[in-house]
């Protein structure tokens, strides 16, 4: 009679355990932000990102970003979510979006005088694929488990919020043994767009 007890409690406890992570992973799954993207020196360049955040059954969180920009040059265009919610100029949205106490946001070291030896692109939490121009229309769509909507350490809507920029060349994903080559992340910055929360 008491192992049947036991048992019961085991299995009780199993259920609540289990109701409770279903509740925590649904309170993220949907979780949704928008961008409006606009160029940096050139008004023609305009477009919009939607992200959307799901929840893998094992509680892993991904999140989609469909991006569609009209304006810039045929060809790929990097793009990156930075790591400041800024757009005014561009350059204020600062490095590669990478959390934690060794990040080092910069794409490149070509710039130092002594090369960084931890530049960590393409490996930045903020690193995504790039946007291809047909037509003078760029598409996206890439499903990252580098950063989340719900707050935690990979949130984007940390302090100072993040955003996205788009570059003027492609991302060859710096793929050096040694020091990188300046502009292997896309070079210049052709267009920001700061990611906010869905209503």
């Amino acid at each position: 009679m008491s192992s049947t007890v036991e048992s019961i409690g085991r299995m009780s406890l199993a259920s609540l355990a289990l109701a409770i992570l279903s509740i925590s992973s649904s309170h993220a799954d949907g979780l949704q932000a928008t961008a409006e993207i606009k160029g940096c020196t050139n008004p023609a360049i305009s477009g919009t990102a939607t992200l959307v955040e799901q929840v893998t059954p094992e509680g892993v969180k991904e999140v989609t970003v469909e991006m569609k920009v009209k304006g810039l040059t045929d060809g790929k265009h990097a793009v990156h979510i930075h790591e400041v919610a800024s757009c005014e100029p561009c350059g204020s949205a600062g490095g590669h979006f990478d959390p934690g106490p060794f990040g080092q946001s910069r794409p490149d070291s070509a710039t130092d005088e002594v090369p960084a030896k931890d530049i960590n692109h393409p490996y930045h939490m903020g690193d995504l694929i790039n946007l291809e121009v047909k037509d003078g229309v760029g598409t996206m769509k890439h499903t990252t488990n580098r950063v989340t909507l719900s707050p935690g350490r990979l949130g984007l809507f940390d302090d100072n919020g993040s955003a996205f920029i788009v570059h003027t060349n492609a991302d060859t994903y710096c793929d050096q043994e040694s020091d990188l080559k300046k502009g292997c992340a896309g070079g210049s910055r052709d267009a920001c767009g700061i990611i906010r929360p869905a209503p």
